[in-house]
Formats: structure tokens, sequence, C-alpha cells
């Protein structure tokens, strides 16, 4: 997990408590409060510490499955029903060297793979 993504995404007095010198990992578990663990296990960090939603976490339809162009679940819902592909957008926003998702995504990399997961998941219904 990058430093830089917490550092970005950590409310101040969560960012008081990061210890730099730790490795962190992301828990992508919805069922579980926590996004960031220390390697060790020796601090935690939860939903309520981050600045922004996590996509994983939770299931609201105006949550960001792409933080860095603001994709939505609800946006990309409508751009489904209107025969709009939001990954060939991405992909030529991110091919053009303007992604930025170590600094905005809580998961700390490339969303791309969530928004063709979430897209399979509304072609279904």
């Amino acid at each position: 997990m990058p430093l830089v993504t917490l550092k970005s995404l950590l409310k101040p007095a969560a960012l008081a408590m990061l210890d730099p010198e730790r490795d962190y990992a992301f828990c992508p578990n919805p069922s579980c409060e926590t996004v960031y663990f220390a390697s060790d296990g020796s601090l935690t960090f939860a939903v309520g510490d981050l600045k922004v939603p996590v996509f994983q976490k939770d299931s609201g339809m105006d949550v960001p499955v792409c933080y860095y162009f603001d994709w939505t679940r609800e946006r990309i819902m409508e751009a489904v029903r209107h025969g709009v592909e939001p990954l060939a957008e991405i992909k030529v926003h991110v091919q053009a060297g303007r992604c930025g998702c170590e600094v905005n995504n809580p998961q700390g990399s490339c969303c791309m793979g969530n928004v063709a997961a979430f897209m399979r998941q509304v072609n279904g219904m």
C-alpha cells in the first residue's frame, strides 16, 4: 500500500497517528470497518478515518468507483443505459498520464478493475 495514499486520504486526527515506518495494507472486505492496517497488526484505520467514502465498504450510489475521474455507481449505470463505455473514457485518461489513483483511490491502485466489475454487475441486472 503506497504511504502517499494514506497521507492523502486520512483525516487530520488519523494522520497524526500514522507511523510512516510501518507497512500498511488495504482491507477490501465490505463487512469490515477497517480500511488500512499495519502489517504487524499494531495500528488500524477505519472508514470514519478517511476523507472519502470507500467503494468496497459503502454501497451508496453516489460513491465513486473511479475516484480520479468521478465515476460513481450512479454515473456508470446512467452511462451504460445510454450506451456509453466508461472504461474506454478512463483508459484514454490513464494512457495520457492523467491517472492519480495512488492519491485519490483508497485502495491505492488503479480503479479499472472495480469499474469493469461494477459494469458486469450492471449489465447482469
